[in-house]
Parts: C-alpha cells; structure tokens; sequence
C-alpha cells in the first residue's frame, strides 16, 4: 500500500512529530511511504534522516492551482491503492480536488484535526468535512470543539466512524526508566515550541518565586528568535537567568528528559492534545502541565501528573515547589505516569486504532 502524508508546516512541531512516527511504523511494515512538504528545510531533513522519501509542492490556500497539480503528479507515479494522510483542512481540499480530477476511487483521504477550534462553515470546509473518508481527531476536547460549530445534525456522532477520536502516542521503545540524576539541583524542564501561548512567560515568573530554591529549569524547544529573545531578556530582567539552561533542541530528547527531575508545559491555549506531556510520563517523569484541554483526559491530577490552571505562576510555582523537595512525590507520580502511558497511550493502541483507517 502507498501512504502519503501532506505537510504544510515550514517549521518542526508536534504535527510533524505525529506524521513521522506513523510514516515510520508503516515503512517498516512494509509499505510505500513518502511525504509531500513545501520544501522546508526544517521539515524535510529530519523526514530524510529517518529514510522517508520526500517530495515537494506549493501547499497554500483553498484555490491553489499548483498544490494541486503537485499532488496529482505524485499520485499519478503509483496505481497501487492510496492513502493521503492530511493535517490541515487547506491540504485536504488540495488532496481531494486531486483524487476528483483523476478519477481515483481507491485512493482515501484522511484529516487530523491537531487544534481545538470549531468548524468552518465556508463551501470549502465544508467540501473538506463532507468528503474526506474518516476526520481523526487527537482529543476529546478537540472533537467536541469541531462539533460546536457544526450545523449539520446527525453527520459527526460519537458512533460514526468518520469522527474517531484517537488519541497521540510515540513510536518509541519502552525501555527501563531510568533513575534521577544522581548529582546537581532539582532540575525541572519545558520540551516543546518556543511560542507566546505555551505558557513560557509563566514559567519564568515562577521561577522568580522560586529564586531562594535551588533548583534549575531548562527550556529545549525552538522558535521566533525576536520570541526567544524577549524570554531571555524577561528572564534577565526578573534575575533568574543564571537559573535557566537554553540547550539546542535535538530529535531524539529522551536524554534531555532523563537528566531531568520532572517536566513542566504551562500552556495558555488549550492543547488539543500535548505531546511533549507523554514525552515525560513515558520516561517516567511527573509532569506540571496545564488544565485547559485535553490533558485532563490522560492526566488524574495527584495520581499521574500536576494540573495547574493557566496563567496562574503562583500554583505553577507551589506546584514546582512540592515536586523539588519531595523524591517520593516524584517517584510515585512519576511511575504512576509510565503505568497510564503503558496502560492507555502506547504505541500498539494508536497504531492499531488507526492504520485500519487507511484501508475502509
């Protein structure tokens, strides 16, 4: 079977993370994958160092002719069935204007849906919502969103395959947790994009309250560089910088994850799932999160992680607090966390929930 994955993204995120594990798992099953991007270099070397083809078009809006010759001329190399993984609503339009203009009834379209918004109620969302064969979504919280917003009764039930709700996971071994760092501070640590809705200027006002503790944070993730700046200088300004490692984001951060003592993502959006969150519970972190979306669908505040509310830095740092000062906290929520991962969120669960997608 050929699987095509769409990917209009110029920049690395959580979408691409979802993608690249799935076209992973099913090369290694055997079948034909590639990805289309929009030549971003960000995106396609890591999809190249990982052995997945890569193919280009000028992805764009709902009209672009040439997104769509550019997907009609990748399907057009294969008659063997088809199916086209999109992740934006644009990309399945393209996707499926394509499949209509060939004339290709074995080929599928799927859409994720990665945000928690409503639906659109234009002629092409709703072309998009009407004829892609299954709309997957990665949180409860994100379904429900989607549905509040759409007016026409009866096509998205909570039975109907074309809504299933499937929620992320990581196409990672699970290997023997391992032990905190045996040397050094208390060390807390935000994985993820460097952007004004995760919550990072909290975090550092946190760390503020926090100043008398000896503790560090590191913050690994990438983004703007005026965005990156402005935390540096928020951090400098409040005198907390000495406190705060910024090492370079790399692909493979479960290393990152280990020399750490928890996990903190404070969120000010609601995360339509929050992948970095099980990043942390896999390895058997706690983690400090926040509540406004689907994190309390994996997460038991107490048992299995921390919820705090969003911009709140005074519970952020209480929270913090009890985490650095107690290894038995850490130890229980943190193997708590690995048994719900192992329980609920593995990748055999994902993978098998899925992959019949692409097939009926």
């Amino acid at each position: 079977m050929r699987i095509i994955h769409v990917l209009s993204s110029v920049m690395w995120s959580g979408v691409e993370r979802y993608a690249l594990d799935i076209c992973r798992h099913c090369r290694d099953h055997g079948d034909d994958v590639l990805v289309i991007t929009r030549d971003a270099r960000a995106v396609d070397d890591v999809f190249r160092r990982q052995g997945i083809d890569v193919r280009f078009a000028p992805l764009g809006g709902f009209l672009s002719y040439h997104a769509v010759k550019g997907i009609c001329d990748v399907l057009n190399e294969s008659s063997e069935p088809t199916a086209v993984h999109c992740h934006n609503t644009r990309d399945a339009f393209a996707a499926l204007t394509a499949r209509r203009l060939l004339g290709r009834h074995d080929i599928r379209v799927l859409l994720t849906r990665h945000y928690v918004r409503r639906a659109g109620r234009s002629p092409f969302h709703r072309f998009v919502y009407r004829n892609v064969d299954h709309m997957i979504f990665v949180s409860r919280i994100a379904r429900d969103k989607f549905l509040s917003g759409w007016h026409w009764k009866g096509r998205y039930a909570d039975d109907d395959i074309n809504a299933v709700v499937i929620h992320n996971s990581l196409n990672e071994e699970l290997e023997p947790l391992a032990a905190e760092p045996a040397k050094g501070p208390v060390t807390a640590m935000y994985l993820g994009r460097l952007a004004p809705d995760k919550g990072l200027e909290d975090l550092i006002d946190a760390l503020v309250i926090l100043k008398t503790m000896k503790i560090r944070l590191k913050i690994v993730g990438t983004g703007h560089p005026d965005y990156v700046d402005s935390l540096r200088r928020r951090a400098f300004t409040a005198g907390v910088m000495h406190m705060i490692d910024w090492p370079r984001h790399k692909e493979n951060t479960e290393d990152y994850i280990r020399m750490s003592h928890f996990g903190v993502l404070p969120s000010t959006a609601p995360e339509a799932f929050g992948l970095s969150n099980i990043e942390f519970m896999k390895e058997g972190r706690p983690i400090v999160c926040t509540d406004n979306g689907a994190q309390p669908e994996y997460i038991t505040h107490g048992r299995d992680g921390i919820l705090v509310p969003p911009r709140n830095a005074e519970r952020l740092a209480s929270e913090m607090k009890k985490l650095a000062l107690s290894n038995e906290t850490r130890r229980n929520i943190g193997s708590a966390a690995r048994d719900r991962f192992e329980r609920e969120l593995s990748w055999p669960q994902f993978i098998g929930k899925l992959y019949p997608l692409y097939t009926k």
